[in-house]
C-alpha cells in the first residue's frame, strides 16, 4: 500500500470496507493538491477510483476546512441538475485519520487551472466555458434548498452582516501583520449592507479550477468541487467572488499564473452581466458585493501564508499574503466609486 503522512491507506481501506464499499486489492494513494486548502487525494484499488478530502495537518482556522458541510451539500445535490461527484462515505468525527474526511467517486475530465492549461483552448472554447460556468452557477442558485433537505444548512437572515463579521474575525485569527485598511474596509462595508437579498445555496469559492470539465467540451461542467465554504445566503456573493478572482493579484495567492486571471477570459463585468441576463434579475448594490469579495480574498491570501508559517505544505504559500493589501485596497476603492474589479 502506498502511504502519505496525512492519509494512512490501511486505515482508509478498513474504513471503506466497514462502510460497505467494495475494495479490491490494496489502495494506492496520490496527493492531488494540498497546502493552501483541504488536502485532496486520488485513491485507487484494482477496480475503483475515489477522491478523499481532509483538512490540512496544521494551521487550521475557524469555520474553514469543514468536511461535514461539504458532505451535506454534495449529498443533497445528488438529485438535482447541479453536477457534483457521487458521494461514497464520510468520517464526520475524524476517528479514522485524526480529522474528518470525505470519499467521493472520481470524476474524469479536464481541469483548467494554469495559464498553460488555458492555452489548449480556442477563443470559442473559452467563451463556451464561461457560459457553462455561469449556467451551472445559475442552476445551483435555482435549487429549492428546502426540497433537497438543506433548510437548516445556514442562517440566511442577516447573511451579509454575518459575512462581514466572519471575515473580520477571520482576519484576527490569521493576520501576519497589522493593516489599518482592513478595519476601514470592514467599517465601510457595515455602512453599505443591502436592505434586501435573495437566499439560495451558495458555493462560496466558485471559479473555473473548482470545476471538472468535460474532456471533449469545456462548456460542459461535469462536477463542481471544493464545497467547504458553501452555505445558504445571498447568491450575488457567489458571482461577485467569481468576478474578483479575475484580479491578477490572485496569481500571487496561488503561486502561479492562473487560468482564471488571463485576459483571454471575458471581463468580470461581462461575466456578471451574463449571470444577470440568465437569472432575469439585477446585481443589486454591486459595488458592495465586489468589495466584500475583495475582503474575503484578502483574508484568504493572508490565511494561506499564516498556515504556511504554521507548518502546512507551502509551494510558495509564504508569499500569498503579498496580495492581501491589493485586495483590501481594491475593496475600498470599489466602495468609494473609484474602480470596479
Amino acid at each position: 500500500m502506498s502511504e502519505h503522512p496525512a492519509l494512512d491507506s490501511a486505515l482508509l481501506r478498513d474504513f471503506l470496507v466497514r462502510e460497505g464499499v467494495r475494495v479490491v486489492g490494496d489502495l494506492r494513494v496520490d496527493l492531488i493538491s494540498g497546502g493552501k486548502s483541504n488536502l485532496t487525494f486520488s485513491v485507487r484499488d484494482d477496480e475503483s477510483h475515489w477522491v478523499v478530502r481532509r483538512p490540512p495537518t496544521s494551521g487550521l482556522t475557524p469555520s474553514a476546512h469543514d468536511m461535514n458541510r461539504e458532505w451535506a451539500v454534495t449529498s443533497a445535490l445528488q438529485s438535482t441538475d447541479v453536477p457534483v461527484a457521487p458521494t461514497v462515505a464520510i468520517d464526520s468525527d475524524g476517528d479514522v485519520l485524526g480529522a474528518p474526511f470525505t470519499v467521493v467517486e472520481f470524476v474524469d475530465g479536464r481541469i483548467i487551472r494554469t495559464d498553460d492549461d488555458l492555452a489548449a483552448l480556442s477563443d470559442d472554447e473559452i467563451d463556451r466555458n464561461v457560459d457553462g460556468l455561469v449556467d451551472t452557477l445559475v442552476r445551483l442558485h435555482a435549487v429549492d434548498y428546502q426540497t433537497v433537505g438543506l433548510g437548516d444548512f445556514g442562517r440566511p437572515d442577516g447573511f451579509a452582516v454575518r459575512q462581514v463579521k466572519l471575515w473580520a474575525r477571520q482576519w484576527g485569527h490569521v493576520k501576519t501583520r497589522d493593516l489599518d485598511d482592513v478595519d476601514r474596509l470592514v467599517a465601510e462595508l457595515n455602512e453599505r449592507i443591502p436592505s434586501e437579498a435573495g437566499t439560495t445555496i451558495v458555493h462560496g469559492d466558485y471559479r473555473v479550477d473548482n470545476t471538472i470539465l468535460s474532456a471533449d467540451d469545456p462548456g460542459v461542467v461535469r462536477a463542481v468541487v471544493d464545497w467547504e465554504m458553501s452555505t445558504l445566503g445571498d447568491p450575488l456573493t457567489d458571482i461577485a467572488l467569481m468576478c474578483v478572482y479575475r484580479r491578477k493579484g490572485f496569481d500571487r495567492v496561488v503561486g502561479f499564473d492562473a487560468a482564471w486571471t488571463s485576459d483571454r477570459y471575458p471581463s468580470a463585468d461581462d461575466m456578471a452581466q451574463r449571470y444577470a441576463t440568465r437569472t432575469g434579475g439585477d446585481l443589486g448594490d454591486w459595488d458592495f458585493y465586489l468589495a466584500l469579495a475583495n475582503l474575503k480574498l484578502g483574508v484568504i491570501a493572508e490565511g494561506i501564508t499564516y498556515r504556511a508559517r504554521a507548518g502546512a505544505a507551502s509551494d510558495g504559500a509564504e508569499r500569498a499574503a503579498e496580495a492581501t493589501g491589493d485586495f483590501i485596497a481594491a475593496g475600498l476603492s470599489t466602495l468609494r466609486g473609484k474602480n470596479r474589479v
